[in-house]
């Protein structure tokens, strides 16, 4: 089964829900040793409750991934409790509000890039740390090497008049990241890549149809599929692609959109 991680261990950031927890729970039917990773506790513990009701095994670890310390105790955790890194899942993010750009203020667009993009960045500093140094150290049986996919997002492809303004900035920028790390660590055998999903049904996106109950219908209508997607489709994006039967991608932003961007 390509799709197998037996053996294998790896992080999944902004596990605590949505997205991040069906990929946790995803990666952990397959075998893999989850580390979830989020600021949000309860929500951890949660996915980690799920896991182990399967029979999986998966610890958290509880991180800001805008603070280069948090993500560099991620990654030593990581290695204290399962002796290796052999994929990510840098999942973690927020939209930040929905106003114009001239009413953006500067607080506010620090924290969305600190934690959408430089989280990405901090987390692939550290992770491909990581995967070089058991190359180095044969602690993968002599090889090197390793899986990271980003989300990104279709605003990092595209963009929208009301979409928020350092979301799409951020989420453009993982997407530019994602394929400079792809080309500067391929010969060490790392793919990176991105995942770009359309609008999904988590409480990131609840909670924007709650402040902006004008917006959902006119959303749902932008997906030609007529629907929004759910958190597993996107979960069985990004396993796919930290799997050996992704071997030969590296560098894509991979659009899972119910055909967004299509237009």
């Amino acid at each position: 089964m390509a799709e197998d991680f037996t053996g294998k261990a790896g992080i999944v950031t902004g596990g605590g829900s949505g997205i991040g927890r069906a990929a946790a729970i995803r990666f952990a039917e397959a075998g893999a040793k989850v580390v979830i990773v989020d600021v949000d506790e309860d929500g951890s513990n949660a996915t980690k409750a799920m896991i182990d009701q399967l029979g999986g095994e998966a610890t958290c670890v509880l991180a800001d991934v805008s603070q280069e310390a948090a993500v560099e105790n991620m990654v030593a955790q990581t290695i204290a409790t399962y002796g290796k890194l052999d994929f990510a899942f840098n999942n973690a993010g927020i939209a930040g509000d929905i106003v114009p750009l001239i009413d953006y203020t500067e607080d506010l667009w620090d924290r969305v890039i600190g934690i959408n993009l430089k989280g990405v960045w901090l987390c692939m500093k550290h992770q491909i740390r990581q995967m070089l140094d058991q190359g180095e150290n044969g602690a993968k049986d002599g090889n090197g090497g390793g899986a990271i996919v980003n989300t990104a997002s279709i605003m990092g492809l595209v963009s929208s008049a009301t979409n928020p303004v350092a979301y799409t900035a951020a989420k453009h920028g993982v997407v530019g990241i994602t394929k400079s790390a792809a080309l500067g660590y391929a010969e060490a055998g790392i793919r990176v890549n991105a995942v770009c999903p359309g609008y999904i049904m988590t409480p990131l996106v609840a909670d924007i149809f709650e402040r902006h109950p004008e917006r959902k219908a006119a959303i749902v209508a932008d997906h030609p599929i007529g629907r929004l997607g759910t958190p597993e489709e996107i979960a069985a994006a990004a396993v796919w692609l930290c799997s050996d039967a992704a071997s030969f991608v590296n560098g894509t932003a991979m659009t899972v959109d119910g055909g967004y961007v299509a237009h």
